[in-house]
């Protein structure tokens, strides 16, 4: 007997020419993405199709190709930028002055 899964691989190859298989992504929410300044990779959630060269209908339809700009959610990057810097990024700074308490911060960050 063969075990049964949700999607087969028979559903996921696509016939294709010269003897090569195509597999066809059902639904992607996630993905690994790299912060390349920082030297980070994070799995984060894919968030919106925001500009496609090729095509704008696969931008109104939301589809995910090679080269196409996604905007991505930025909290695991927000939460590692905060516990390595010890800084809180992306907010901006109001006049009142608050009690910092002291946090651990990388070596590099501690330049002060």
């Amino acid at each position: 007997l063969r075990q049964h899964q949700d999607r087969s691989q028979e559903d996921q190859n696509r016939p294709n020419y010269g003897g090569n298989k195509k597999f066809r992504a059902l639904r992607l929410d996630t993905g690994n993405f790299a912060w390349a300044s920082e030297g980070v990779t994070r799995k984060t959630r894919i968030l919106d199709v925001v500009y496609n060269a090729s095509n704008n209908e696969l931008v109104r339809t939301k589809t995910l190709v090679k080269n196409c700009i996604i905007q991505v959610d930025s909290t695991p990057f927000r939460q590692w930028y905060e516990a390595h810097y010890g800084v809180t990024a992306g907010r901006k700074k109001r006049n009142e002055d608050k009690t910092v308490e002291e946090v651990k911060k990388s070596n590099h960050a501690q330049t002060e």
